[in-house]
């Protein structure tokens, strides 16, 4: 029996105006979820417990299997064992994004999206000039990492950029203010602007007209969580196809293989059909496949609602299109396709509401709902989930047994 998991980063949303009153997903053309949703199960998920935020980081480790309630300790950590930071019982790993400051304003998280190779140059020349405060580790365009040696600093409380985009920066630096720790972080994130503004590369990345990556933004972090592997909860061998280090952090935490995609960005150009492709082949030596999509979710977050349709689009004919073709020929499986969370184009971030989740596999138990969309799931006669039942419910609704 082969598993694979879908998940359309961000994919959900809520009515739009300028949709006539539907979604992304009800507007875009989805004949292969839609072809999920009716001859298999759906349901609505909640992928973010109560009272956590609705990142990617806690929505995505529901998704797999694991209680954030439990395991979860931090974003930060988790995209260190992505990028082979071994970080220490003391140690604390913030996220670090290159940001574009203006006028004391958070004016873009993501600093134009500027590339690894650029970013590259400046983490060099951060770790260069503030050796004493801790060590900067390259991630991938503007996601990177930060590790503090002070354990403390865990319980400082951070705010994501992507939710204060607009918003005056001294009201969302680290807190409470007055604590030494906070004080010294904010320092470091207010001083970085010396270094970064006049690099070459923000030089040259104005002269350009593009936003420079002008600050950096320490948020999400956390100690080194405690994980059990995920052969050991699940029986099976898994493995993980994404552009993106926080789930490769998750899967080298629960012991999945990262499969490597040359072309796979974590943004609107990422490789579609290299996706698939690698995931189908991973399936020769592995049970189970989670196929990770940003897309939505950068459209989301940068409010472009044709953006966001177009991933959607994507994921359904070139992805999911492509596995339904193949898997028949290799014997039993079971499909399933979800976002993480809602990122509604409306308020630009992520929202914890419940999401829709669609599964099928052949001979196996079907809801006839006619399609696969916000709405069209709200209908469905399944109990609410909470997010980490998922891959549970997903596995035995095959007729696998877990013990």
């Amino acid at each position: 029996m082969k598993y694979v998991v879908v998940i359309g980063d961000g994919m959900a949303d809520l009515p739009l105006k300028e949709l006539d009153g539907e979604t992304p997903l009800q507007k875009a053309h989805t004949p292969n979820m839609d072809f999920i949703a009716k001859n298999g199960s759906c349901g609505l998920l909640k992928t973010v417990p109560e009272g956590m935020g609705p990142g990617s980081d806690v929505a995505n480790l529901s998704i797999m299997g694991y209680n954030p309630k439990k395991y979860y300790t931090g974003r930060g950590p988790l995209e260190a064992a992505s990028i082979g930071a071994e970080l220490s019982d003391s140690d604390v790993g913030f996220r670090c994004n290159f940001i574009t400051e203006e006028e004391g304003i958070l004016a873009d998280f993501n600093a134009g999206h500027i590339s690894t190779a650029e970013a590259s140059q400046l983490i060099e020349a951060l770790n260069q000039s503030f050796y004493r405060y801790g060590k900067f580790y390259l991630g991938t365009s503007y996601r990177h990492l930060f590790v503090y040696n002070d354990s403390g600093s865990a319980a400082l409380k951070s705010t994501p950029p992507h939710d204060v985009v607009g918003e005056p920066i001294s009201e969302h630096l680290l807190k409470p203010e007055n604590d030494p720790l906070s004080t010294k972080l904010n320092e470091l994130m207010c001083k970085s602007s010396d270094v970064l503004l006049k690099h070459p590369v923000n030089k040259k990345r104005i002269d350009e007209g593009k936003k420079p990556a002008n600050m950096i933004w320490l948020w999400g972090q956390g100690t080194k969580p405690q994980m059990t592997p995920f052969v050991d909860n699940y029986g099976l061998k898994g493995a993980t196809i994404t552009g993106v280090d926080l789930i490769k952090g998750i899967g080298k935490y629960l012991g999945l293989t990262n499969v490597r995609v040359p072309g796979a960005t974590g943004y609107y150009d990422t490789d579609y059909c290299g996706k698939v492709n690698f995931a189908l082949e991973a399936l020769e030596n592995h049970d189970l496949v989670f196929i990770h999509v940003e897309a939505p979710d950068e459209a989301g977050h940068a409010g472009d609602i044709q953006e966001k349709i177009m991933a959607i689009e994507r994921i359904d004919r070139r992805i999911l299109g492509k596995l339904l073709e193949e898997l028949p020929s290799r014997g039993d499986y079971a499909i399933a396709i979800l976002p993480d969370h809602p990122t509604p184009i409306d308020i630009r971030t992520h929202t914890s509401d419940p999401i829709p989740y669609a599964v099928y596999s052949p001979g196996c138990e079907s809801d006839e709902t006619e399609s696969y969309n916000e709405k069209a799931v709200e209908n469905s006669s399944k109990k609410l989930m909470e997010g980490y039942q998922f891959l549970k419910y997903f596995i035995q609704y095959s007729g696998r047994k877990i013990q």
